[in-house]
């Protein structure tokens, strides 16, 4: 076996050492700091450079963690919050349905009024937070947007509707954006 060939490690600088390698003069330099003044504050300078790299490290990391603990928060309060633009648009709706409440002897047409009123104000709430309803009469059955509840022929139906096709909904489906929030109830045409 033979032994790895003798390492010529004058001359040689290592990269990662930064300022210490280009400050430290190289072994028989005519420059060379011998006398032990000379090394003392080297040595110093060196521990002083240190202690700065290792203050700005430790800053670092408490910025990380204190931005950390900001983003935590912050996401915490968007998820206690979210809803708080729909409740507001809500309120209305509820101010509505309690002056409703309030009225002594209220005629039915007074009531039919009322009822409309408060339905146009929950459509337009509904409307801002894009709360969308389905109504897929006619349109082809999607497991994805509706829940078929049973199926009757198509051709029993007037005008007859296509095979897999929604006949009548039974409840109201709702999207919100793009997304199910409910599913709409139907009853879908057979072969």
């Amino acid at each position: 076996m033979r032994d790895p060939p003798a390492a010529d490690f004058d001359g040689l600088s290592d990269s990662r050492s930064g300022d210490f390698a280009e400050s430290a003069p190289a072994a028989g330099d005519p420059g060379r700091a011998d006398s032990p003044k000379d090394l003392d504050q080297e040595l110093s300078r060196v521990r002083a450079q240190l202690q700065e790299a290792q203050s700005q490290l430790l800053r670092g990391l408490a910025d990380m963690e204190n931005l950390r603990k900001r983003t935590a928060i912050e996401v915490a309060n968007a998820h206690k919050y979210a809803v708080e633009s729909f409740a507001e648009s809500l309120v209305p709706v509820l101010d509505s349905l309690e002056l409703a409440l309030k009225v002594d002897k209220p005629s039915v047409e007074a009531l039919k009024e009322g009822a409309e009123a408060t339905l146009r104000l929950l459509h337009t709430a509904f409307g801002k937070h894009h709360l969308l309803a389905i109504e897929p009469v006619g349109e082809r059955f999607d497991p994805n947007r509706h829940q078929a509840i049973s199926m009757v022929p198509g051709t029993s139906v007037t005008p007859a509707v296509a095979a897999n096709h929604v006949v009548t909904v039974l409840q109201k489906g709702y999207l919100i954006h793009e997304r199910v929030l409910r599913p709409a109830l139907v009853t879908v045409a057979q072969a």
